[in-house]
């Protein structure tokens, strides 16, 4: 077993299993946690027992219990990110699935209550030189400083793995988006709902691409003189998104199609004004280096943080697939390029509605701050009612749904699978 160096984090996780273990207020509680998960939990992970074939992963558990389940499996899978990649962070610089993505940053303001906010900033360059790709990479780490000096924040910049034309959206990026996060949350201190985005040029292609497919784990995300591609907004329901883009950068349309983006979200938030706050700017004069007028971007986007269980959720799949989006999830092998889905809870009436949906199968994933979960939950599609039951709380849903992101806000102690928008699967 690899040497672990974040005592803050063995630490509470020692004291986490030693609490849980000793405490006598719940017999119920001591036996699912004393004699079962933290057993599992205090072996080497790679002679756990799968979950999924361990009964007590299953059982039924009460609110307070999922809150105990949920702290353990955090710490444990901090202290895990801490195993696999402390040492690639110390040494700046991230290796994943064969690619190195080398990172910089520096720590503007004192740190808020709350844990600091993180500004990632993706450079520019594309399919060029790696020669020119390093130059572009040194200049984006000092890009924003004058305006990270007023601001509070860690501000990162990483280096594109490859030197492709794509180099900021290819499929490998965003596992390093979630290691990055996961990393700063725990070596930083960053709140988890104070993370943005931003990039210039092939960054701001990445940002076209990026803040939509991985919208669950930004709270902002600011686009400049990039392009699209063939990316879609309809992600970005929950996530204000700003576009600064030159009104004479005309190479690939960037100021015809900034302009087509701020229409489609003008159109989008009409219909959805609880959604899509926007704010684009084509800046007079400018060619494709606009002189950092687009750095108000990052004053604008610190104004605000995620929500990760946002009400309504507007999900479609991009061909760089993803399983999970806010409360919403797909098995791998359903998915389709392209798949859209619409859903929306109700606190109040402790439903869930899905007002759309292109798959045959959609997860719904639930916590105890989304709906009362010792009632009966109904589910309808497009306003008809297809169930209504009591859902289970178990530690296999808490650890499936926090084990790719380490998230424990995009955490959920139940699930149920649609199948074909009318049967319900526990």
């Amino acid at each position: 077993m690899k040497i672990l160096k974040n005592i803050t984090v063995i630490i509470n996780l020692c004291f986490l299993l030693f609490l849980y273990g000793c405490s006598e207020s719940n017999e119920k509680t001591k036996e699912v946690f004393s004699k079962n998960l933290d057993q599992w939990l205090a072996k080497e992970v790679d002679k756990r027992e799968s979950l999924e074939s361990l009964e007590f992963a299953k059982q039924a558990l009460t609110k307070s219990q999922v809150e105990l389940a949920t702290d353990l499996l955090y710490a444990d899978k901090q202290v895990r990110m801490i195993n696999d990649f402390e040492t690639q962070w110390d040494n700046g610089s991230l290796s994943f699935d064969g690619y190195m993505m080398p990172f910089y940053y520096n720590i503007f303001g004192d740190q808020p209550s709350d844990g600091r906010s993180l500004f990632i900033s993706l450079h520019g360059g594309g399919g060029t030189t790696a020669e020119m790709n390093d130059q572009q990479y040194n200049n984006q780490k000092h890009l924003y400083d004058a305006v990270m000096g007023g601001l509070e924040g860690v501000y990162l910049s990483p280096r594109a793995p490859t030197n492709a034309w794509d180099l900021w959206h290819q499929e490998h990026i965003d596992d390093f988006m979630n290691i990055i996060i996961q990393l700063a949350v725990i070596k930083l201190n960053v709140n988890p709902d104070k993370v943005y985005l931003l990039g210039y040029s092939a960054g701001g292609d990445g940002v076209y691409q990026l803040a939509p497919r991985m919208a669950d784990r930004w709270a902002a995300a600011s686009m400049m003189a990039g392009h699209p591609n063939d990316a879609s907004p309809l992600g970005l329901r929950n996530t204000p998104f700003a576009i600064h883009v030159g009104e004479l950068d005309d190479p690939y349309d960037r100021n015809k199609v900034a302009a087509q983006w701020g229409e489609e979200l003008d159109n989008l938030q009409l219909k959805d004004p609880q959604g899509y706050i926007h704010d684009v700017e084509i800046h007079e004069g400018m060619g494709h280096w606009m002189e950092l007028k687009d750095a108000v971007a990052l004053a604008w986007m610190k104004g605000y943080q995620r929500n990760p269980i946002p009400q309504k959720v507007v999900w479609k799949q991009d061909n760089r697939h993803h399983k999970s989006f806010y409360w919403l999830g797909s098995p791998e092998n359903k998915i389709k390029d392209g798949d859209k889905i619409v859903a929306e809870y109700n606190t109040n009436l402790n439903e869930i509605n899905i007002i759309e949906n292109s798959g045959d199968t959609i997860q719904l994933w639930m916590n105890d701050d989304m709906l009362n979960l010792d009632r009966p939950v109904t589910i309808k599609y497009q306003g008809n009612v297809i169930g209504k039951k009591i859902l289970t709380r178990s530690i296999l849903n808490i650890y499936q749904s926090m084990n790719s992101k380490g998230d424990p806000e995009l955490s959920f102690p139940c699930m149920i699978s649609i199948v074909n928008n009318e049967e319900i699967l526990e």
